[in-house]
C-alpha cells in the first residue's frame, strides 16, 4: 500500500499497486456535500494519472445515503450546484478509461445508488441493506441524467418500479435489478472488490477506454450537452 492521502475529512485515497483505493467515511451515513464531490473528482484525476484500476469502498454498513439533504433544501440555487457537479461526476466515472469497481459495504440511496450504476463491477454487502433510487418518493422528480443512467443499467423489467415508483431492493433484489453484480459476505466485501479491481487492472487502457466510448460516449455527450437544462428543471424536495 502507498501512503494514504487524506483529501477531505471524508475521503481518502491510497495506490495499492496497481489499484487506486479510494474511501468514503464520515463516520455517519456517508452524505455527499459539495466538498466530498470535488474530493471524489480530485481522487478520479489522480487515479487515472497513477493506477490501472479504481476502488471506492464505502465505510462499513454504508456506500452512501445519497447527496447532504441539509445542502439540497437549503436554496434550489445550492440544491442545483450540488446536483449538477455530481452529475458531471458520474459521467466521468462512467466514461473513466479505468475500470471502476465499488464496495457497496451496505445501504446506497439515490446519490450513492447512482455511483453504483456509473460503476463498472459492482460487489455488494450480503448484508442488511436498502439500495435503491429514492428520490420520488422524497418528492424530487428524478433528473434526466440519473434517468438516463438508469436506462442504461438496471434490469429493464425493474426499470419503472426503480425510477418512477422509488422502489428500494435489498442486496438480493439489487443484483436482479442491476444495481450490484454480485454479493459477498459483510466482513469480504472489501477484499473481494479489491481482488475484482486487481484482475481488472490488468486490461489494457486503451481497449477500455476505446469501448467505453462506443458503448457509452452518446449518451454522456447528450447528457453533459443538456445538463443546464436538466438541472433548470430541477426542484428540490418537497418538505
Amino acid at each position: 500500500m502507498g501512503d494514504r492521502i487524506e483529501l477531505t475529512e471524508s475521503v481518502t485515497y491510497e495506490l495499492d499497486g496497481e489499484v487506486a483505493v479510494v474511501r468514503l467515511d464520515d463516520g455517519k451515513v456517508n452524505t455527499i456535500p459539495p466538498a466530498t464531490v470535488h474530493a471524489l473528482v480530485e481522487a478520479l484525476d489522480r487515479a487515472e494519472a497513477e493506477a490501472n484500476a479504481l476502488l471506492l469502498v464505502g465505510r462499513e454498513g454504508k456506500l452512501s445515503a445519497g447527496f447532504d439533504l441539509e445542502v439540497m433544501t437549503s436554496s434550489v440555487q445550492a440544491m442545483r450546484s450540488l446536483v449538477g457537479s455530481g452529475a458531471r461526476l458520474l459521467m466521468r466515472l462512467y466514461g473513466s478509461p479505468l475500470p471502476v469497481v465499488v464496495a457497496c459495504t451496505g445501504h446506497a440511496l439515490a446519490m450513492g445508488a447512482l455511483l453504483l450504476l456509473a460503476s463498472d463491477s459492482r460487489v455488494g454487502s450480503n448484508g442488511p441493506a436498502k439500495i435503491g433510487l429514492n428520490e420520488v418518493a422524497i418528492g424530487m422528480g428524478l433528473p434526466t441524467f440519473a434517468v438516463e443512467l438508469a436506462r442504461d443499467r438496471l434490469d429493464p423489467r425493474c426499470f419503472t418500479a426503480s425510477v418512477v415508483q422509488g422502489r428500494i431492493f435489498d442486496p438480493e433484489g439489487a443484483v436482479e435489478a442491476g444495481y450490484l453484480d454480485r454479493l459477498s459476505a459483510p466482513e469480504d466485501v472489501v477484499a473481494d472488490a479489491l481482488e475484482e479491481a486487481r484482475a481488472l487492472a490488468g486490461l489494457r487502457r486503451g481497449a477500455v477506454r476505446e469501448t467505453k466510448v462506443r458503448a457509452r460516449g452518446a449518451m454522456i455527450k447528450r447528457v453533459l450537452a443538456t445538463l443546464d437544462e436538466d438541472m433548470a428543471n430541477t426542484s428540490a424536495p418537497e418538505p
